[in-house]
């Protein structure tokens, strides 16, 4: 019969240690006395759960039971964009047609003359060119000034009020520093003349700038000409929604040359045309939210800065001046040594070493002063 031999394991304090030094357990331990097997830290498989942060051990000092601590992801700032008052939005202002306009003006000086009329104050003749029946004269009293004062007023409304509205213009209105709203009408109109009245022009517009700083991919300072095309969407924001919209247009286009890098030309078009493209992406961005509509910003002329200009002159000349003098060396050592040679070949002259090197500087020194007279 065969015997069977169990073997029953020893508790793990009486078990006699290996040979060799004790591998520590694969095992992540804290004075809770949980233990995190470390595969479990690589797995391949996805998580049932998803979670947006996975757990990342920064520093941990062993023994402290210090808790992993989580590292999250550093989100970027948000650029703010400029805002101005919400509820400052271009509305239709209410105007009359300019007929209006002329007939209260008409009416008022009808008023006019039929009081002068009345009041005796009117003048024969042009009581009988107007073909009037005889006045009564009755004198200018309170009911005559009162007439006067009402006709006079309806005078001044009906023709203090006519404006022209033109192709490509609007008018923005006022009315005791309040925004009553926006005339893009063209043709005689009647407006309020009590209302403060703004022209702005609404047409598409392109501007040329003057020559501004800028910067290559490399950092190297540059002055470039840009070409802005835009127009005024708003005019309540452009107008009365900071000073000078104009100028903050001007500002913008400083700030985004600031930021994004210009090629000079001969780069690679797509360089090019990608600088055009952030360009009038980050202007559009920054006067979008005060009326105005940017269609394109686009490099016109790139040159490089003065003192660059100038430092860059410098190094082509000396990098000419050295190719200059590598060719008139080579030119002068490939003569003295043919010169050399044929005399060597044709028995003309029979030279040691110190008679050849002699013969050498003699003809290098003959060769350049040759060369530099006729060069000069």
């Amino acid at each position: 019969m065969s015997t069977t031999t169990s073997h029953t394991p020893e508790p793990e304090g009486l078990a006699e240690p290996a040979e060799g030094p004790a591998r520590p357990a694969r095992l992540i331990h804290n004075e809770t006395t949980t233990e995190i097997p470390v595969h479990l830290l690589f797995r391949d498989g996805p998580d049932p759960v998803s979670v947006p942060l996975r757990p990342t051990v920064v520093a941990r000092r062993q023994g402290t039971g210090e808790q992993p601590r989580l590292r999250r992801p550093m989100l970027e700032k948000p650029h703010p964009l400029a805002e101005v008052d919400p509820d400052l939005v271009e509305r239709p202002a209410r105007v009359l047609p300019g007929a209006a306009g002329v007939l209260a003006g008409a009416c008022g000086v009808a008023g006019c003359l039929a009081t002068s009329w009345w009041a005796g104050v009117l003048p024969p003749p042009a009581v009988e060119a107007l073909w009037l029946p005889a006045s009564a004269g009755a004198g200018l009293g309170p009911a005559q000034w009162a007439a006067y004062t009402g006709a006079g007023a309806l005078g001044l409304f009906g023709f203090g009020g006519l404006a022209r509205g033109r192709t490509g213009r609007a008018w923005v209105l006022q009315l005791f520093g309040r925004y009553r709203g926006t005339v893009r009408r063209t043709g005689l109109m009647w407006v309020n003349p009590l209302t403060l009245r703004r022209r702005v022009d609404v047409r598409l517009r392109h501007w040329r700038s003057e020559e501004m700083p800028a910067a290559d991919g490399n950092g190297v300072a540059l002055r470039t000409v840009v070409q802005v095309v835009w127009r005024v969407k708003d005019t309540a924001r452009a107008t009365l929604g900071l000073e000078d919209h104009e100028t903050y247009l001007r500002e913008c286009v400083e700030a985004a040359l600031a930021r994004v890098p210009v090629e000079v030309p001969g780069a690679a078009r797509g360089s090019v045309e990608a600088a055009a493209d952030t360009l009038t992406r980050l202007v559009v961005r920054d006067a979008e939210a005060v009326g105005l509509e940017v269609f394109a910003v686009r490099p016109v002329r790139v040159e490089y800065a003065p003192e660059v200009a100038a430092a860059m002159h410098r190094r082509r000349i000396a990098a000419l001046d050295a190719q200059n003098r590598a060719t008139v060396l080579t030119s002068v050592v490939d003569s003295v040594e043919d010169t050399v040679t044929q005399l060597t070949l044709r028995g003309l002259v029979e030279l040691d070493d110190y008679e050849r090197k002699a013969l050498v500087k003699d003809l290098t020194v003959a060769f350049c002063v040759g060369h530099g007279e006729s060069t000069s």
